[in-house]
């Protein structure tokens, strides 16, 4: 009986211990500041159709996807 009860608990400790490393709770979870890039002029453009992005604020960089290409970066003046 003693020894199904530990076998039972070694079970659950290498269960949660597993599901712990699988869930990422490790992980820096903290958000990167958002900063203001205007004056750098910086866009996004799709080449297939020539939509752009005026990049003004930037956090956490993840390139859209537009008519299923990702968008380039381009960094040139701003056109007013």
């Amino acid at each position: 009986m003693v020894s199904a009860l530990l076998l039972a608990y070694l079970i659950w400790r290498v269960g949660t211990g597993m599901l712990r490393s699988i869930s990422g709770t490790g992980f820096d979870r903290t958000k990167p500041e958002v900063e203001d890039v205007e004056e750098l002029d910086v866009f996004l453009v799709c080449h297939e159709c020539g939509t752009e992005l005026h990049v003004t604020r930037l956090g956490e960089l993840q390139i859209p996807r537009h008519c299923g290409e990702p968008m380039q970066v381009v960094r040139r003046p701003a056109i007013d």
